[in-house]
């Protein structure tokens, strides 16, 4: 057996042709796809980066994993405490260490994530391990010549899995300029019009929103040419959709090249390939742009796309999963048992025969920017905000995603009757976690995050942002600010 596991950052699902995207982004994409079953609405449990890939590699939701920020306590896992064992569940539980110990699979990583975030228990399970060394600001032809040099002396062999993490569409989109821009003359997203444009500019403030793309700055970098620091107008939208969807485009082209090589070797009518990413990219959804830095669908919906030699082929599951659910999935169809460490539940029949599959309801989380939880079910997606990345956020929002995708018309004052029911839907799930939370773990670690100072990307930084928005003639939102964020001013 071979497993292919294509990890690439930042991938929006509805910027891609086979989630019905109008642009020409992902040819390769949309090809495996075709061979495959595809995910529609599969959700990390925990986003961003960090939370999101340490979800997948456990199998565990980041309230029982514990890691849930990017700095503080809440960026390393739980320690195991008295359970633990001469060797941990790392060793045996992961993504890479499961397959390499219930499958028999030489487990290859070829990447930079963990030096990215000091994450080097994301290689837990790993037998080989290629550094491509920027720690998440490679491109893609960073990558791609270790893979090919791996495939070349490797790939014809049997028993692996090669885990491949591209970066090319995470900010700042970085698609060489000799790359050229296929979707210049491409209509943009019908519903960023120049009204909307004007109206964000006029009524939103807030970390890496549109006056501030670099975050607390419209400051620009001369080596990213694609990354807007501001959008004014329609031709700021257009270098920012352009911009991602040309990183989307190139690192599909490096999936082709893959591809290529798989099939020279003979190999690639039998290899399993997995698609999938560990978030979204909000390009102006809730006023935020080239960040991930929300609870909302646009971040936390990502592609799951299956393709399994033998077994269901150009197929759509439509029922609502989580990334962890992946790793049980994984065991179903290799035949084997699932750890009792997971938390996600097996979705293998959709990938086997085509049966529907699917959780009732999921819950998501975003505390490295702010700090929210998010439900969704049927069409609704509501939105619980407990910090609000100085985007003042109201405590609950609320969106129906079949009629309003883009969450541009917040139903919480006009539904308060869904939000009660989203509030109990959530509060059946906390109970859930509470109740089985690792030993020796009797809280939530999304209230520390905000007893320690708040989300690693929104603390000690508000006074000078608001020293900006007096500058730049948005002083209206200073002390709004000032009175949901006190102790930033003390």
């Amino acid at each position: 057996m071979r497993i292919l596991y294509l990890d690439i950052d930042t991938l929006r699902p509805d910027h891609l042709g086979c989630y019905g995207y109008p642009r020409d982004t992902s040819p390769n994409l949309d090809r495996i796809a075709a061979e495959g079953v595809r995910f529609d609405n599969c959700y990390t449990s925990d986003a961003p980066c960090l939370p999101s890939r340490s979800a997948l590699m456990t199998g565990t939701f980041g309230i029982h994993n514990g890691v849930i920020n990017h700095d503080g306590f809440n960026a390393d896992f739980r320690p195991e405490g008295r359970s633990r064992s001469f060797q941990n569940r790392m060793s045996s539980d992961t993504l890479p260490a499961y397959l390499k110990r219930e499958a028999g699979l030489n487990t290859v990583y070829i990447g930079g994530f963990g030096e990215r975030h000091s994450t080097f228990n994301y290689y837990a399970g790993f037998r080989e391990i290629h550094d491509t060394g920027k720690g998440g600001m490679e491109s893609a032809e960073d990558v791609t010549p270790t893979v090919l040099d791996w495939l070349d002396r490797n790939g014809s062999k049997d028993n692996w899995y090669l885990h491949v993490n591209y970066w090319d569409p995470h900010t700042p989109y970085r698609a060489p300029e000799k790359f050229g821009n296929p979707f210049q003359n491409d209509p943009l997203p019908a519903w960023l019009t120049p009204e909307e444009i004007e109206r964000q500019k006029r009524e939103t403030v807030g970390l890496h929103g549109i006056a501030e793309i670099n975050m607390y700055n419209d400051n620009e970098n001369p080596k990213f040419p694609r990354q807007p620091g501001k959008v004014t107008d329609m031709d700021g939208v257009r270098r920012e959709i352009d911009g991602y969807d040309c990183g989307v485009r190139y690192v599909d082209s490096h999936v082709g090249m893959l591809l290529g090589k798989l099939n020279a070797l003979g190999v690639l009518d039998d290899l399993v390939i997995i698609v999938s990413s560990d978030h979204g990219e909000n390009l102006g959804e809730l006023g935020l742009w080239s960040e991930h830095g929300s609870a909302d669908a646009i971040t936390c919906r990502i592609p799951m796309i299956i393709r399994w030699p033998g077994k269901t082929q150009g197929a759509a599951d439509r029922g609502l999963h989580y990334n962890i659910d992946l790793l049980p999935t994984l065991a179903g169809l290799l035949g084997k048992e699932p750890r009792k460490s997971w938390d996600g539940e097996s979705f293998a029949a959709a990938v086997s025969d085509g049966t529907p599959t699917g959780r009732d309801q999921l819950v998501v989380s975003q505390c490295c920017h702010g700090c929210q939880r998010s439900v969704r079910w049927g069409d609704w997606l509501y939105i619980r905000t407990y910090h609000d990345f100085f985007h003042l956020f109201p405590k609950e929002m609320l969106f129906n995603l079949a009629e309003d995708p883009h969450e541009q018309h917040d139903l919480a004052t006009e539904r308060p009757d869904v939000c009660a029911e989203a509030a109990r839907r959530y509060l059946s799930w906390h109970d859930d976690m509470m109740f089985t939370q690792p030993e020796g773990y009797y809280h939530d670690p999304l209230w520390e995050v905000i007893h320690r100072g708040g989300p690693c990307h929104a603390h000690h930084h508000l006074k000078r942002y608001c020293e900006r928005l007096e500058e730049t003639g948005r002083g209206w939102a200073v002390p709004l600010l000032k009175e949901r964020h006190p102790e930033e001013f003390r």
